[in-house]
């Protein structure tokens, strides 16, 4: 399944753009979405519309390169993840005879 051009490329924050995302990366699933979409869903700063308390992942850390670095780890255990899940063998199911 061929991904777009805006899922192989990521603009985050006006001044990052993460480019060349493997296409691979995008197979290894939480649910229904990949771990790479799932992180770029959850970190994203929401304003609480009752309260007006601003969740900003970038307050949860000092190093101003944290989310862009946790998005290579999920990318790199992505792509670790589905190449071992392609070298397992067959799964084979034994039906229970009683």
């Amino acid at each position: 399944m061929a991904r777009s051009p805006v899922l192989r490329r990521r603009r985050r924050r006006r001044r990052i753009t993460l480019e060349n995302i493997p296409e691979e990366a995008y197979e290894y699933q939480l649910g229904s979405r990949s771990a790479i979409e799932w992180i770029i869903d959850r970190y994203q700063v929401r304003t609480d519309p009752k309260s007006g308390i601003v969740n900003d992942p970038n307050d949860w850390s000092d190093d101003p390169r944290y989310i862009v670095d946790l998005l290579r780890r999920i990318m790199t255990v992505s792509l670790a993840t589905i190449e071992i899940v392609r070298h397992l063998p067959p799964l084979d199911i034994i039906e229970d005879a009683g």
